[in-house]
C-alpha cells in the first residue's frame, strides 16, 4: 500500500461564520459532523428502558448489539440515506461516518467484504452528503486482548484483512468521498496492529479513535498498559493534526495539553454523551489550552447541530454553575466562539479541501421567528439558543442544492424506504 508523504494539514484563519445576504437570509459554511454511527439511527428511543439498577453506557451496549445483528447491507443504506438526508436539513454537509458493522451477523465476510462500506457510500451519493468514511479495525474485546464475542464477529478484521478493505475503498475517492482509518479504541486494537496499520496508510489519511469515553475504559488501561488511554496514545503514536480523538471525555490536566499541542481534534458528542451517562469534556480548559475541537451526533438520538453547541455550552454552565463559559474577552459571542471552533477544525478532521468546505453553504431562514430582526452581532447567538424550531431554509453541497425550503430533496422517497427497513428491523 502507498506510503505517500504527508500532506500539510490547511488551516482556516478567523473569519465570520455567518454572513448577512441581499435578502435578508443568512449564510454560513456547511458544519461537519465528526462522529456518527449511523446503524445507531434506528435505535433512537429504544434503549431508555430501565434494564439493570446501575444502567450505563456497559448495559446501553447490550441493546445496540442487538440492533445491530438485524442489518443487512439493504437496510443500511435505507437508516442511512434518512439520517443523511436528516444531517443535511440540520445544516451538516459533510459526515464522519465511523463504520464498524462490517461483516455478515455471523461474522463471515459477504461475498463482496466492502458490501456494508458501499451501503453507506450508496447512501451519501444518493443524498448528496460529503462522507468521511472510516472503516474501524476492531480487533478483540478488551485491554487484557480477550477474542471477540459473537455479537462482536462482524465487526471485527486481522490486519492484512483491514488493509486489504482499506485500500478497495481508497481507490474509489471522489469529490465528495474520503476514506480515512478508524481504529475503535485501545480497548479493541493492540499496540502491534496499531503500528502495523499506522505504517501502512497513506500520510495524508484521517485517523479517528474512540479515547477515554468512560472511566472504566481509563481504569483498565491503567491496570493493563500502566497509563491513562490518552497519555498512552501520546506516547506511542506520532499524534498529529490527521488525528481525531473521538470523546476523550475523562482527561487530565496533562492530557489537555497534550492534546492541544499535537494539534489532533477531539470529536465531542454533548447528546451521545449525555444519553450515555459518559461525563462531561474540560471545554474550558481545553479552549485555554488552544485545542481543536468540532461535533459529532455518534448514536443520533439528536441530529442537530443546534442542539451538540448548546448542550455542549449548558453542560459547562451546569457544572460550573456560571454562564457564557466559551466566550471570551476577545470573542464575547459564545455562539460564534462555538461556530468557529467548528469551523477551524473541519479540514483536518474530515480530508476535505478548505475551498470545498466553505463552498458547501447553509442557508438560514432570515423571516423564521427564532430569528427575526437578527443582525451581525446577535445572528449566531440567535441561531443556536432561541429555540428547536428548525430555520435552515437551503443547503448546497459541491455546488447542488439538496435542501430548499426546509426540506430534502428526495426526503419523502428516502422516509419511505426508510419505513419499511425500520419495519424489518423491528421485526426482527
Amino acid at each position: 500500500m502507498s506510503t505517500a508523504p504527508a500532506h500539510p494539514v490547511q488551516t482556516v484563519s478567523a473569519h465570520r461564520t455567518i454572513h448577512d445576504l441581499p435578502d435578508g437570509d443568512w449564510a454560513l459554511p456547511g458544519i461537519v459532523n465528526q462522529h456518527s454511527h449511523a446503524f445507531q439511527r434506528a435505535m433512537a428511543g429504544l434503549a431508555e428502558r430501565m434494564t439493570h439498577p446501575s444502567d450505563s453506557f456497559w448495559t446501553w451496549r447490550e441493546t445496540m448489539y442487538r440492533m445491530a445483528a438485524r442489518f443487512d447491507p439493504d437496510t443500511l443504506q435505507a437508516v442511512a440515506a434518512q439520517l443523511y438526508a436528516e444531517m443535511l436539513e440540520a445544516g451538516y454537509t459533510t459526515v464522519c461516518e465511523f463504520h464498524y458493522l462490517h461483516h455478515a451477523p455471523d461474522g463471515r465476510p459477504y461475498d463482496d467484504p466492502a458490501a456494508m462500506s458501499r451501503a453507506l457510500i450508496a447512501a451519501a451519493r444518493e443524498t448528496g452528503i460529503r462522507l468521511t468514511l472510516l472503516p474501524v479495525l476492531y480487533m478483540t474485546g478488551g485491554f487484557d486482548g480477550r477474542p471477540l464475542n459473537a455479537r462482536q464477529r462482524r465487526f471485527g478484521h486481522t490486519v492484512d484483512a483491514y488493509l486489504r478493505l482499506f485500500e478497495v475503498l481508497h481507490r474509489e475517492q471522489d469529490d465528495t468521498l474520503r476514506v480515512g482509518c478508524a481504529l475503535h479504541s485501545l480497548r479493541a486494537v493492540p499496540p502491534d496492529a496499531m503500528k502495523m496499520v499506522l505504517a501502512a496508510l497513506p500520510g495524508d489519511a484521517r485517523l479517528h479513535i474512540h479515547i477515554a469515553e468512560q472511566i472504566g475504559e481509563v481504569q483498565d488501561s491503567l491496570a493493563i498498559r500502566g497509563d491513562r488511554p490518552v497519555r498512552w496514545l501520546l506516547d506511542n503514536a506520532a499524534v498529529d493534526p490527521r488525528w481525531t480523538l473521538v470523546h476523550a471525555t475523562h482527561l487530565d490536566v496533562d492530557e489537555v495539553v497534550g492534546i492541544a499541542r499535537c494539534g489532533a481534534t477531539v470529536a465531542i458528542c454533548p447528546t451521545t454523551e449525555a444519553n450515555l451517562g459518559d461525563g462531561l469534556f474540560p471545554l474550558r480548559d481545553y479552549l485555554d489550552a488552544d485545542g481543536a475541537w468540532g461535533i459529532g451526533s455518534d448514536s443520533h438520538i439528536s441530529v442537530s447541530p443546534v442542539e451538540e453547541l448548546r448542550w455542549l455550552e449548558y453542560g459547562q454552565r451546569l457544572t460550573t454553575r456560571h454562564r457564557n463559559i466559551a466566550a471570551t474577552e476577545a470573542r464575547p459571542s459564545v455562539g460564534e466562539t462555538l461556530l468557529a471552533g467548528v469551523r477551524a477544525s473541519a479540514v483536518q478532521s474530515c480530508g476535505f479541501a478548505d475551498a470545498a468546505l466553505v463552498g458547501d453553504t447553509v442557508t438560514l431562514d432570515g423571516a423564521s421567528p427564532l430569528l427575526v430582526g437578527a443582525t451581525q452581532s446577535d445572528i449566531a447567538d440567535r441561531w443556536i439558543f432561541s429555540g428547536n424550531r428548525s430555520a435552515v431554509h437551503a443547503v448546497s453541497v459541491a455546488g447542488c442544492e439538496v435542501v430548499k425550503d426546509g426540506r430534502h430533496r428526495d426526503g419523502k422517497a428516502i422516509a419511505a424506504r426508510f419505513s419499511a427497513a425500520m419495519r424489518a428491523l423491528l421485526a426482527g
